[in-house]
C-alpha cells in the first residue's frame, strides 16, 4: 500500500505544481484594453491590410475611420469613387481580429 500511495501522491504533487505554474503566468491587461483608442485600432488595421491588399491600395483609402461599438472597433478606409474599401473589426479588449474584408 505504501508504494501505491507514494506513486499516487507524487503524481498529484507534480500535477499540482504544473497547474500552479500555469496559473502563475503573468499577463497584463490594461483597464482600457489593448486597443484603447481609434488611433491604435487604425494602426492595427493598416498593419493587417497592407500585406493582404497591398500598401499602395491601402494608402489610396486614406483617411481611415474607426468607430467603437459594443467593444469592437470597426475600421474602414475612405471610398474615393473607384473600387471598394478595406474593413477590419478588432476587439478593444484583447486586439483579436474579428473580421477583415475589402468591399467592391
Amino acid at each position: 500500500m505504501s508504494t501505491r500511495f507514494a506513486i499516487t501522491y507524487s503524481i498529484v504533487l507534480v500535477a499540482s505544481v504544473a497547474l500552479a505554474a500555469e496559473l502563475a503566468k503573468h499577463s497584463y491587461m490594461p483597464d482600457a484594453g489593448y486597443v484603447p483608442d481609434a488611433k491604435t485600432a487604425i494602426k492595427i488595421a493598416v498593419a493587417v491590410w497592407e500585406p493582404v491588399y497591398g500598401e499602395k491600395q491601402i494608402a489610396k483609402q486614406k483617411p481611415y475611420h474607426a468607430n467603437l461599438t459594443n467593444g469592437v472597433w470597426t475600421v474602414e478606409g475612405s471610398y474615393h469613387g473607384v473600387g471598394g474599401v478595406a474593413l477590419a473589426e478588432i476587439s478593444k479588449e484583447d486586439a483579436r481580429l474579428l473580421r477583415v474584408t475589402h468591399g467592391k
